[in-house]
């Protein structure tokens, strides 16, 4: 023990050093759609206050890597509402350009609505300003019009071409429609726009919502980070909690099995959909997240996110992530509509037959393992029952993935 003082006059020169001295890597020479190059680029949300070990927070943190200088994100409420707006502080921040997410919290049932009128918003907000663009500088109207903006380099260069737009309209006589320009020329690079929740909000009390915006065909990406039960307001079972887990509302393991939200936005064949977990793997995640966002027209994120409610070692948070998935308890895969227009299966299973049993995952952790305590005899015919879950689904996506199209 030692007086703290002195270490945070130390530290304190060192952090500026670290924020103001070392400069931030040229993404410009570097692929950032994949697993390192994404890494080498700043996170646009830090410091968030969530739990230690969170398996939240990776999830939006590479979001805001790929795509967190042009984001406009929606956020239900629930724990990624808490530690992603706890003010007077919050964890999300800029480039040195000034440029980062722009990020609300709304209710609990209408983050899809709230997410789908930012999508609105800025699509009218982009066509008005190229109405702007043809009207006072047409020379460069072809070009916005036109823009490649699937990429980051696409993007980039976009920015550039707003940049001397502004310039332009520097040199002209002021007027309100010069003005209007001005004000709205940032909507003529690409937004991301993101509608972030757990499973209470997807699964559950904002399902509907989901489901109408999924189905509206426009660009929104919904991010479901699934722990599985309703994390922030104290464990209580969703339709996400998996058969023979314990939760409040399910004390005696849950009876029913997992809904499966993926399958069912599957069936529509427009809505891009993956379920991930980075734990497991690096590489699909980061894969399906660009395919995502790139994807012109609505995209299901399910993100399998460890938790403390889940009674693990939450150190071993990844390991536990990885045994989900070699379960089969959580699939690996990707649906991408465009495939089908290519002639080819939308859907691509990406990873393997199921290796360990159900119960080897679900026994290290005690939402599963508390039951054996105190009902043996349904925890056995519980597990029985989730093993067969699995296997079931498993062999459904595994003859999905085979079909000719």
């Amino acid at each position: 023990m030692t007086a703290q003082a002195p270490i945070r006059d130390r530290e304190k020169l060192n952090w500026e050093y670290f924020l103001n001295e070392i400069p931030e890597p040229d993404t410009s020479k570097f692929n950032i759609e994949t697993t390192k190059g994404s890494q080498f680029v700043k996170p646009l949300f830090e410091f968030s206050g969530a739990c230690v070990g969170c398996g939240e927070t990776p999830y939006i943190k590479l979001m805001t890597q790929l795509f967190g200088d042009r984001a406009l994100c929606s956020n239900a409420t629930g724990c990624s509402s808490i530690y992603g707006g706890n003010l007077p502080t919050t964890p999300y921040t800029t480039t040195a350009d000034g440029l980062g997410p722009a990020w609300s919290n709304s209710l609990f049932e209408d983050n899809a609505e709230f997410g789908f009128g930012m999508r609105l918003t800025a699509d009218k907000l982009h066509d008005y300003s190229l109405l702007l663009v043809k009207e006072l500088a047409p020379e460069m109207y072809d070009a916005f019009a036109n823009a490649e903006q699937s990429s980051q380099a696409n993007v980039e260069e976009q920015r550039e071409r707003k940049n001397a737009l502004l310039d332009k309209l520097k040199a002209m006589k002021p007027s309100d429609k010069v003005t209007a320009l001005t004000n709205v020329a940032d909507f003529l690079v690409k937004k991301s726009v993101w509608s972030i929740g757990g499973d209470g909000w997807a699964y559950d009390i904002g399902f509907g919502g989901l489901d109408h915006v999924l189905a509206s065909g426009r660009n929104i990406n919904l991010m479901v980070l699934d722990t599985e039960v309703y994390s922030n307001t104290g464990g209580q079972m969703s339709k996400s909690t998996p058969r023979g887990a314990i939760a409040k509302f399910a004390a005696g393991g849950k009876p029913g099995g997992k809904k499966d939200l993926g399958l069912m936005m599957m069936s529509y064949g427009t809505v891009y959909v993956a379920q991930i977990a980075i734990g497991s793997s690096h590489n699909q995640t980061v894969k399906a997240m660009v395919e995502a966002e790139r994807f012109n027209g609505p995209s299901l994120l399910i993100c399998y996110s460890h938790c403390i409610a889940h009674g693990i070692n939450i150190s071993l948070g990844n390991t536990q992530e990885d045994r989900a998935v070699k379960s089969g308890h959580w699939p690996l895969y990707r649906y991408n509509p465009d495939l089908i227009e290519q002639g080819k299966n939308p859907l691509q299973l990406d990873s393997k037959a199921p290796s360990i049993p159900f119960e080897e995952y679900a026994y290290a952790e005690n939402r599963y393992r508390s039951l054996i305590n105190q009902d043996p005899e349904k925890a056995k015919m519980l597990m029985k029952q989730a093993q067969i879950d699995c296997d079931r689904r498993w062999k459904l996506y595994s003859q999905l993935a085979k079909m000719e199209y």
